[in-house]
C-alpha cells in the first residue's frame, strides 16, 4: 500500500478515463477510499494519490470536459415536444417503449426489460430490481401521468393472469408475447424516423440538461432520477430519504 503513488493510480485510470468517464470517476473514488482506509490503519502515510482536488485534477482532464466529447448523441431539450409527438404518432411496441424510456429518464435496457410485476399502479411507482440496474441497486421510479398513459396503451396486449397482467409478462413484448423486445429495436426505430444521429441513451443527457437549465430542482434529485451513484456523504444521506415526492414532481414537469 505504501508504494502506491499518483503515477500508478493514473496508470489504472488512463485506459478508461476518456472511454468510460462515469466508470472512471467511480473507480477513482473507490481507490481513494481504499487508500484513505489504509492510511487510517497505518499501512501508508502522506497525501492520498487518488485524491482529485489539488492532485489528479492537474493530470487528468475533468470528467465534464471528457463527457462533452464522448457522450451519447442527444436531442436538444427544446426539440423534445415535437419529437415525442412524432413518436406518439407511430404504431408499434418499439415506439411505446421509447416514449416510456424518455418519460422516465430510464436506460433503454431498463425500459425494455421491464415486467408488469415491477409496476405498482396504485402507488404509481416502477421498481427496477437490483439485478437489472447498472449500479446493482434497486431503483424506484415515480410514474408521471403521461408515463402511466403509455402503460394504459400497452396493458391490453399483456399476457393476463386472473384478469390482470401476468407479473412475469414484459411491459413491451416482442413478437413472442412472453419475451421483451430486443435491445436493437429502439435504434432501428430512430433510424426509421430519420434520426439515426440520435441514441435512446442520449435522452438521459437531454433530461439532465433540461433539469439543470430549466428547473430549480437540486442536482441530487436529478442524479437520483437518473439512478447515478452519489459520491459524497451529504448526497448519500440525501439519497437514503429517496425524496420520491420531489422526483415525482420532477417527472410531472
Amino acid at each position: 500500500m505504501a508504494a502506491i503513488d499518483a503515477g500508478l493510480v493514473v496508470q489504472v485510470l488512463d485506459p478508461i478515463w476518456t472511454e468510460k468517464p462515469e466508470t472512471a470517476g467511480r473507480v477513482r473514488g473507490r481507490i481513494e477510499a481504499v487508500l484513505d482506509a489504509a492510511t487510517v490503519r497505518g499501512f501508508r502515510q502522506g497525501p492520498n494519490p487518488a485524491q482529485w482536488k489539488g492532485n489528479l485534477a492537474h493530470i487528468q482532464p475533468a470528467r465534464g470536459e471528457v463527457r462533452k466529447v464522448g457522450r451519447h448523441a442527444a436531442l436538444p431539450f427544446d426539440d423534445v415536444p415535437r419529437f415525442l409527438a412524432a413518436v406518439r404518432g407511430r404504431e408499434g411496441m418499439s415506439a411505446r417503449a421509447l416514449e416510456f424510456a424518455i418519460l422516465t429518464a430510464a436506460r433503454a435496457g431498463e425500459a425494455l426489460g421491464a415486467r408488469w410485476g415491477e409496476i405498482d399502479l396504485v402507488a404509481k411507482v416502477w421498481t427496477v430490481p437490483a439485478e437489472r440496474m447498472k449500479g446493482g441497486r434497486e431503483h424506484r421510479v415515480p410514474l408521471s401521468k403521461v408515463a402511466l398513459a403509455v402503460l394504459d396503451k400497452v396493458q391490453p396486449l399483456a399476457l393476463m393472469r386472473d384478469g390482470k397482467p401476468d407479473p412475469a409478462a414484459p411491459l413491451f413484448p416482442g413478437p413472442r408475447r412472453a419475451l421483451p423486445l430486443s435491445n436493437m429495436v429502439l435504434l432501428m426505430l430512430l433510424r426509421r424516423m430519420g434520426r439515426g444521429d440520435l441514441t435512446a441513451h442520449g435522452f438521459r443527457s437531454t433530461f439532465s440538461d433540461w433539469a439543470a437549465e430549466r428547473t430549480a430542482y437540486p442536482r441530487e434529485v436529478v442524479e437520483m432520477a437518473l439512478a447515478h451513484a452519489v459520491e459524497n456523504k451529504i448526497e448519500a444521506a440525501y439519497r437514503r430519504g429517496e425524496v420520491l415526492e420531489k422526483r415525482r414532481q420532477l417527472g410531472e414537469a
